[in-house]
């Protein structure tokens, strides 16, 4: 199926203000999607995400399989209805999890082998079986099953990966068309559905990353993403490979890079063309008590914010920022209060979201839409 994705204005970087149509939500691009790891972003209630502007949110394939099992979630309804998220959901492949288990799974050309990190349970991934998971979980957008090349690997380990990769991605393609429109919300065939998106991979390889980009545009992939990055590389290195590969995917569908980063690094990302991005590090952070501010990073727990009456980010406007002081966020992270994570993320996501919407609004700034005659 074709994908409807509306490019609206272009930057002289590359960078491009866009409208992808989704099952659940017309997302502006480019977006930056907080990470809803078992089904919730931690610590943040559905109703707060909608008011800090969240368009997606992700859910986490190996996470939900494990527990309450897809079978559960397609039984009640999907994802979205399971969750209680009206707006657009993707779910990644499990691939990366599964490559994170490094001592309980074992590869090979058919699949992955591996113990759950729950119960040392054993279960078998293989693409066909990914699909059929993310096919019950009902997201708006899925992800090909992949294999995830740590760093760092030499040239032989990436070939092999990249093997596999290409290989799993062509028969995640096969049974995702297949099958594509059993998902729950979908009551007509010629209703839109499901997206699949292709990966990327191939270490640090700059010809191993064009080869695979280069494969995976031929099988022609609703979407296309960029994996195996912030895997343990220097930034340089992770510049490296996006702009070996974003000139490679088609400018008419949606480029995403998974699991990146920090602030000045999304926004560069998206200033040269990247649509999407993820990442755990505003929320993991925030758990520790770093807040991402128009000032820098500031860490919380220090003493010097003991007797601070200031807001978090003076730049700021989100609910935090409007109500709280650095001074009570530094006294309810000694306490270990639970209301120090939520405040502390729900900062953080807004801080991230922002970046993104002011990216946007530049973009109309420099190339504003023609009138109508």
């Amino acid at each position: 199926m074709s994908t409807e994705f509306d490019i609206l204005q272009t930057a002289k970087g590359g960078g491009r203000r866009a409208r992808l149509e989704l099952p659940h939500q017309t997302v502006e691009t480019p977006v930056f999607m907080p990470v809803g790891t078992a089904g919730a972003v931690k610590a943040v209630p559905q109703e707060t995400l909608e008011a800090l502007g969240a368009q997606i949110i992700l859910g986490n394939t190996y996470h939900l399989y494990l527990r309450p099992g897809h079978e559960a979630i397609r039984r009640l309804g999907g994802l979205h209805r399971f969750m209680s998220w009206p707006r657009a959901l993707l779910t990644d492949s499990g691939g990366f999890q599964v490559f994170s288990l490094s001592d309980l799974r074992k590869v090979t050309d058919e699949g992955v082998q591996f113990r759950s990190h729950l119960d040392g349970s054993s279960h078998f991934f293989t693409p066909e079986h990914a699909m059929e998971v993310q096919i019950a979980l009902a997201a708006d957008i899925a992800m090909a099953f992949d294999e995830c090349t740590e760093y760092p690997a030499d040239r032989a380990r990436a070939e092999e990966s990249l093997r596999l990769t290409m290989a799993w991605a062509r028969r995640s393609l096969d049974y995702f068309g297949a099958h594509r429109h059993e998902v729950v919300w979908c009551e007509e065939p010629e209703e839109r559905t499901q997206l699949l998106f292709g990966i990327v991979q191939g270490g640090m390889f700059a010809d191993l990353r064009r080869a695979c980009a280069e494969q995976l545009v031929e099988m022609e992939f609703d979407g296309y993403a960029i994996g195996g990055l912030s895997v343990g590389e220097p930034r340089e290195l992770t510049l490296e490979m996006i702009g070996e590969v974003l000139p490679l995917l088609p400018a008419d569908k949606p480029r995403y890079v998974m699991g990146v980063g920090y602030p000045d690094e999304i926004e560069l990302y998206a200033r040269m063309g990247v649509d999407m991005m993820d990442c755990v590090l505003p929320t993991r952070a925030a758990r520790h008590g770093l807040l991402f501010t128009s000032e820098g990073r500031v860490n919380i727990k220090n003493a010097r914010y003991a007797e601070d009456q200031g807001p978090p980010d003076p730049a700021c406007d989100c609910p935090v920022c409007r109500r709280y002081s650095r001074a009570y966020l530094r006294h309810l992270m000694q306490a270990g209060e639970a209301l120090s994570g939520a405040l502390n993320t729900i900062h953080n996501l807004a801080y991230y979201l922002g970046i993104m919407r002011r990216v946007r609004e530049s973009m109309v700034a420099e190339n504003p839409a023609p009138r109508p005659s």
